[in-house]
């Protein structure tokens, strides 16, 4: 299983980031040739589930995940958000933590993911490009101007 972290601190308030890093359907604009869907008119809490669809047209495959905890930071408090990802091809779980800090707040994420068809020794170079494309993904939903 290939695992990487990513931390990213930012001026943005606690609340605010946390509403940028769980708005699912933002992080496709930060992904390459990726689509995320999300249940319409529902509020994201345990139990939701979403799927990101990367690929063109029918060459590609579905990632769904699923919201396992659900915990906003209010003040003073952290916001923990754990995700599973339940796929035939990606499997894995996900972890995002956003703490309130004296000038903003702390992201951090944490991802375990298993590629099926993958050997284990690919590992470290999956957690790498993972590393770099996740890093990107956070960097854009946490940018001042987003």
């Amino acid at each position: 299983m290939a695992v990487f972290r990513i931390e990213r601190f930012t001026s943005l308030p606690a609340t605010e980031s946390w509403c940028r890093v769980t708005d699912w359907e933002r992080h496709a604009a930060h992904v390459p040739l990726t689509a995320i869907t999300v249940p319409q008119g529902l509020p994201t809490g345990v139990g939701t589930v979403f799927v990101a669809r990367t690929g063109v047209g029918p060459l590609g495959f579905d990632d769904p995940m699923e919201v396992v905890r659900w915990t906003p930071p209010v003040t003073g408090r952290a916001g923990l958000c754990g995700l599973e990802k339940r796929g035939w091809l990606v499997r894995g779980r996900a972890s995002i933590d956003v703490c309130p800090t004296d000038s903003g707040s702390h992201v951090v994420w944490v991802e375990e993911l298993s590629v099926r068809l993958l050997p284990r020794w690919c590992d470290p170079v999956l957690a790498r490009a993972g590393r770099r494309i996740f890093g990107r993904v956070l960097d854009g939903l946490l940018a001042e101007d987003s």
